[in-house]
């Protein structure tokens, strides 16, 4: 990518201010939030914009009236601003429920395109709904699911394994940017350039990747990328990127009369505009977080002008800060006797990893774990967090999963020390 990450991290402490969910106390303490993985708080300017679409909207769309119109006006508002996120155009946006959802309505409508024993090849790493979905078309359509490997030290794709498995019969790679149970970045540009060249599609599922770092869709060269907003600090809402020209050839499921044009077609249904208005109000606390460092940070997102320049800047000061939360987390928590931390964990390879952090305690399950967080009031998820594949492959599934902590740009090194303090106390028990 042509993104250029400040070395030194920005002090983020202020975006504190714009969570309202952060003023939680439990016991006389602010909550701790390090459940984000499974979804990031919320910012004030997202509960603002939702409030405001139910005041001064509400209504369906194409309508004469004004409150119809405003609906509208908001829906193409939202895709031009997740095209500035994604650096795409805005019909190369989709909106849906979530990436799951849109994944397995993609995935259906590519199936038709497929052939008995044309091949699609996952990876162990991924999530449920970026495997599911392709095994679900593969029985439908007698296509061949090819599985790649990892090595189970570092929780890294085998690159050469993959290689293996990108044959002329490959039709489609499917491959997450992130781990969201280890946090490992994988590297999408190459896997794109190897299917690519192989004669294939490649679907990438953005989720766990879009709080922590800048997405540029045009530079990756990627078919489809999906992500969802409510991982970036707005609500429950999934968005897919498709290049112009595959969402064109593609025919959806869909009711009749809908629109035939793109993306319309893809968006079966009313879609949530509360939400699409919510999801506004999130890339405009992004913008914000960027106009703020746009001064301190004027290398970051050089390539880009308008409020695509915004938005990488404020992606890439989230990448640097978040990076050190790595490099203090990781150490803190191999300090902690009977840990086990899975993936990588050395301190030249926090920038090969997002920073959300899987680990289990010799003596105490990860449900146990994650009980005795919750009693400090910090939040943590336990178990596999649909990423069934790795968990059976690192021999987990069977005992819990593992305890997991993610981390967003609005988390400190305090909290860290709250954290890691009370899974010592555990560990003396």
């Amino acid at each position: 990518m042509q993104d250029i990450i400040p070395s030194i991290a920005p002090d983020l402490s202020e975006a504190r201010e714009h969570f309202p969910a952060l003023s939680q106390e439990h016991l006389g303490k602010p909550v701790v939030f390090f459940d984000n993985p499974g979804g990031t708080q919320v910012a004030k300017q997202v509960i603002d914009a939702t409030l405001e679409y139910y005041l001064f909207a509400n209504a369906n769309t194409h309508g004469a009236f004004a409150t119809s119109q405003r609906t509208d006006l908001i829906i193409h508002e939202a895709r031009l601003a997740m095209a500035d996120m994604l650096n795409c155009a805005p019909g190369e946006i989709v909106f849906g429920a979530n990436m799951t959802s849109l994944t397995f309505a993609l995935s259906r409508a590519l199936g038709r395109t497929f052939q008995p024993g044309d091949e699609i090849v996952t990876t162990t790493l991924d999530h449920d709904a970026n495997i599911a979905p392709w095994r679900a078309i593969a029985r439908d359509r007698g296509l061949v699911i090819r599985q790649v490997d990892i090595d189970p030290a570092t929780c890294t794709l085998h690159m050469e394994d993959l290689r293996s498995k990108i044959t002329a019969r490959t039709k489609l790679v499917a491959v997450g940017y992130a781990s969201n149970a280890v946090g490992t970045i994988n590297d999408v540009a190459t896997i794109v350039q190897l299917a690519h060249a192989a004669g294939a599609l490649c679907w990438i599922d953005a989720v766990q990747y879009a709080p922590h770092g800048p997405i540029d869709v045009q530079s990756l060269d990627c078919d489809f990328l999906v992500c969802s907003a409510y991982k970036f600090f707005g609500p429950h809402l999934g968005i897919l990127y498709g290049k112009q020209s595959l969402l064109d050839a593609l025919a959806p499921y869909k009711v009749r009369p809908s629109s035939d044009e793109t993306p319309d077609k893809f968006e079966t249904g009313t879609q949530a505009h509360e939400l699409l208005a919510g999801l506004l109000g999130a890339v405009d606390y992004l913008a914000q977080v960027g106009n703020r460092y746009a001064e301190a940070l004027p290398e970051v997102g050089a390539a880009y002008s308008g409020r695509r320049r915004t938005l990488k800047i404020a992606m890439g000061a989230i990448l640097a800060y978040e990076r050190s939360l790595s490099a203090y987390l990781l150490p803190s928590l191999a300090t902690l006797p009977g840990v086990t931390i899975y993936g990588l964990t050395r301190p030249q390879d926090v920038r090969l990893r997002v920073p959300t952090v899987a680990l289990t305690m010799r003596g105490h399950t990860p449900r146990q774990l994650a009980e005795a967080l919750a009693a400090a009031g910090i939040n943590a998820w336990d178990g596999n967090y649909y990423a069934i594949e790795l968990m059976d492959r690192l021999g987990l599934e069977a005992q819990g999963g593992a305890l997991r902590l993610g981390l967003a740009h609005y988390n400190t090194t305090e909290e860290i020390d709250r954290c890691v303090a009370v899974l010592r106390e555990v560990g003396r028990a």
